[in-house]
């Protein structure tokens, strides 16, 4: 009964294209750019396919898939972007956090 996780963007190096899901057409101009820049250099510098995505609890994971006959997609490398992106963006993944969980779990509501 667990609900599928909710995709917020990503990018595929396969495709050539980036996604943002429409409903967090709220977010500030600023925000969406900065998650398009962050998804598509992921891809183009590891390969594969990159997402972020919020699981029911409002966390919010990073998200990659390779092809199974994808060679020149770069594990190690996968491994070490995802440490330096959560290291780096650490304010912006948790704020898109707490916004999650106020929006659409709305958590925080009528408690006092």
């Amino acid at each position: 009964m667990f609900e599928e996780k909710k995709i917020l963007c990503g990018a595929s190096r396969y495709e050539q294209l980036f996604y943002f899901n429409p409903e967090f057409d709220s977010l500030p101009k600023e925000v969406k750019d900065e998650l398009k820049i962050l998804c598509v250099l992921y891809t183009e510098e590891i390969g594969g396919t990159f997402r972020l995505e919020y699981d029911e609890q409002g966390t919010l994971h990073m998200t990659v898939e390779s092809k199974e006959d994808d060679f020149l997609f770069d594990e190690i490398g996968s491994a070490l972007k995802i440490k330096q992106i959560q290291q780096e963006k650490r304010d912006l993944l948790e704020s898109l956090e707490m916004y999650y969980k106020v929006f659409f779990l709305q958590e925080g509501e009528g408690k006092c």
